[in-house]
């Protein structure tokens, strides 16, 4: 690394953004407010798009992660209605299984369009709350193996502590075993 011109001042790293007044983070915040939540909140330094980069990014295994997944409910009339699974990282989704036991024509996993229509998030980043609207939610009983599991707060950045009793209250969620 070369030295600096005379007379030029090194320049600083750019400081860490504070997500907190990010849109989708405050909103999320809110939320858990509401439910009187005062979760642990991490920013992460990079984007955490799977459950394997933020269980390393937070030091945890993949389990601990509560990845919030959307898929297209399929109903007999055609209809295609968003449900949210709250999934434990350490394993896959059985979307056959999962679609049986609530008596749906299948699930299919949602494209990014549908993931932003109805979250308002990005995939990386879709929370458990702060939706426009509630969605069915189902959440993985793996999670309650852990005293702790962490989930996105609306931006690929930035997660929050939380735990299985929790995510059930929260957002009045169906406990089911997903893998």
């Amino acid at each position: 690394m070369s030295p600096e011109p005379a007379g030029v001042a090194p320049q600083e790293p750019p400081a860490e953004r504070d997500l907190t007044t990010h849109r989708r983070v405050a909103g999320v915040l809110e939320t858990l407010a509401l439910h009187h939540v005062r979760p642990e909140l991490r920013q992460l330094p990079g984007a955490v798009r799977t459950a394997q980069a933020a269980a390393d990014a937070l030091g945890v295994s993949p389990a601990e992660i509560a990845n919030s997944l959307i898929f297209a409910a399929l109903g007999a009339d055609g209809s295609r209605t968003p449900l949210l699974v709250l999934a434990s990282g350490g394993h896959r989704v059985d979307t056959a299984k999962v679609a049986s036991l609530l008596e749906l024509d299948a699930l299919e996993r949602a494209d990014p369009d549908f993931v932003r229509e109805h979250t308002g998030m990005a995939i990386g980043g879709v929370a458990p709350v702060g939706h426009p609207q509630r969605l069915r939610t189902v959440i993985d009983v793996t999670l309650g193996r852990y005293d702790r599991v962490w989930a996105a707060a609306g931006h690929s950045h930035a997660v929050f502590a939380t735990t299985y009793d929790e995510l059930i209250r929260i957002t009045g969620g169906q406990a089911m075993d997903v893998a």
